[in-house]
């Protein structure tokens, strides 16, 4: 995701594989400049509270947890 400025609290993110992680689905809770905070949604650290860094964001999948979308890749 090249442009994050439009990225803020409460959003659903779908962030890239890293490490041995798979992608998954991320809530946003705060963005720093170079990370966002928030809960793993889906796969192997669902519910897990994290901190990947802001290039790790593909896309936005919803602007809330009304599940509506942002587009795509």
């Amino acid at each position: 995701m090249r442009d994050t400025s439009n990225l803020s609290p409460r959003m659903h993110v779908h962030i890239r594989a890293f490490d041995d992680t798979p992608s998954h689905q991320f809530l946003v809770e705060e963005v720093f400049e170079g990370c966002i905070t928030g809960t793993a949604v889906t796969g192997p650290l669902a519910g897990e509270y994290g901190e990947p860094d802001i290039e790790l964001v593909l896309r936005v999948l919803s602007p809330d947890n009304t599940g509506g979308s942002q587009g795509t890749a």
